[in-house]
């Protein structure tokens, strides 16, 4: 509570970028300066028709990468909007760990441009936000990816349900463990509570940050063998 009136004073008073402090004139609509924005480094070129990771080369098309020809995925596609480094990151964090719910304005509206993404969003007939533990979701008051996926869904009409994908267990960070732990880790993290919400429908996944992808396809695979027709898994950023 006291990080969300925080946010609100800030919002209201304090016409100041979230990210460096300069002073921004049309604060309102835009919250992060024209300078830390243009500093996001955005995916362009090639990547992998699968997972959505970019290729070093910046010649040629689309193809499957090697870890998607050597591992099943269930989700179709996923594409991610930028990097997740520099400005980008610091700017999701300051989203996700520092409270500053605004910042899903701004950040929405950028995952909701259509120009970033290789399908349209009339493809699809739900969004389901990554859901969060419930005591992950005390702890940090809110969860960023459904504040994603809400200005998405306002901006393409399409419907949003952040109750039919469950996380029923409580897994640990996947940062620093290896390859086999992740995939324990997250194994059976997630259960579909609304079975018939989903059957055959075409479901847009919403996440934060793609980084192993093991969240994403534990995600997609639930929903597919409970009756999903496909996934599409859309992020902000790529940890490359």
């Amino acid at each position: 509570m006291a990080s969300i009136i925080s946010t609100i004073i800030d919002f209201l008073f304090l016409p100041n970028c979230f990210i460096c402090g300069n002073f921004i004139e049309d604060y309102s609509s835009k919250l992060i300066c024209s300078g830390c924005f243009s500093k996001i480094r955005l995916i362009s070129g090639p990547t992998c028709s699968k997972c959505g990771i970019p290729f070093v080369s910046q010649v040629g098309k689309d193809r499957i990468c090697s870890e998607c020809l050597l591992n099943k995925k269930y989700f179709f596609r996923a594409k991610s909007v930028g990097y997740y480094r520099g400005e980008f990151l610091e700017i999701i964090r300051q989203f996700k760990y520092k409270g500053k719910t605004p910042l899903s304005f701004p950040l929405g509206n950028l995952l909701a441009d259509r120009s970033f993404y290789p399908w349209d969003f009339i493809d699809f007939d739900l969004i389901i936000p990554v859901p969060l533990h419930k005591r992950r979701l005390r702890e940090r008051g809110f969860n960023q990816s459904l504040l994603l996926a809400a200005q998405v869904g306002k901006k393409w009409n399409i419907p949003l349900d952040p109750l039919v994908l469950k996380r029923v267990r409580y897994t640990d960070p996947q940062t620093g463990l290896k390859k086999k732990e992740r995939l324990k880790n997250i194994r059976g993290a997630f259960l579909v509570k609304k079975q018939k919400k989903i059957r055959d429908r075409r479901i847009l996944l919403i996440d934060d940050v793609y980084t192993t992808g093991y969240t994403a396809n534990e995600c997609s695979r639930e929903l597919i063998e409970s009756g999903a027709s496909k996934v599409g898994v859309l992020t902000l950023a790529r940890m490359v």
